[in-house]
């Protein structure tokens, strides 16, 4: 089915990773590293892999730039940071450098499995809390910036499913919470994306942070 990398330097953490990619999708082949060397040597000689999955302050990470350096040597395979990091900042700068999601190592088994099938739907992930508490945040408002008359573009049930956006939740969680299904909602987010410009959902939910919704859905 898939082809994982779980790189991290603690074993029993990797275990951990492996058995729940093995319940979640079966039929997956994941691979283990421990370091940032390693797991170069692993991804110049599997340039087919799906995803990665990586630890933040392994050996070798020096920062970022571990990250930077992966994801230049296998351009191709997303890369979703695992890791106990706490700082907000951080974790957003993640995204910034090319990671396509966040999964914090307190996470749950039921929640890290359902992101990860979040990258594999194309979304970029980040916990929930992370995205709610950034929306205020003006330094990061100033990335993007939504014209309004694309707002104006965007269907009544697509500023629904804005909205819900906003919120932090994930498209499982919003088609629960409209009584539609996950497919619907990942093919209004898409139109979401191409209407207001955007290139992932955290840029639209940091870019709509100020929007009044209830004055949209009042047309």
């Amino acid at each position: 089915m898939y082809k994982i990398l779980v790189a991290d330097d603690h074993p029993l953490f990797r275990d951990a990773i492996v058995n729940i990619i093995g319940i979640k999708f079966p039929g997956s082949t994941t691979y283990e590293t421990e370091d940032v060397e390693s797991t170069l040597a692993f991804v110049k000689e599997n340039d087919d892999i799906d995803l990665i999955l990586l630890d933040l302050n392994m050996p070798g990470m020096s920062s970022l730039n571990g990250l930077l350096d992966i994801r230049n040597e296998c351009p191709t395979a997303p890369v979703v940071i695992v890791s106990a990091e706490q700082e907000k900042q951080k974790i957003l700068q993640t995204i910034s450098y090319g990671a396509v999601g966040f999964i914090s190592k307190s996470s749950s088994k039921d929640i890290i499995g359902e992101a990860i099938d979040s990258v594999f739907q194309g979304n970029v992930y980040l916990p929930s809390d992370i995205m709610r508490s950034q929306v205020n945040d003006t330094s990061t408002k100033k990335e993007f910036q939504v014209a309004p008359e694309n707002i104006s573009l965007l269907t009544r049930r697509e500023l629904i499913v804005l909205k819900h956006l906003t919120k932090g939740e994930a498209n499982k969680q919003i088609g629960f919470n409209l009584h539609i299904s996950e497919t619907t909602v990942k093919s209004h987010v898409s139109s979401i994306l191409k209407k207001l410009g955007a290139s992932n959902r955290v840029k639209v939910v940091l870019g709509c942070s100020d929007v009044d919704f209830n004055q949209y859905l009042k047309r």
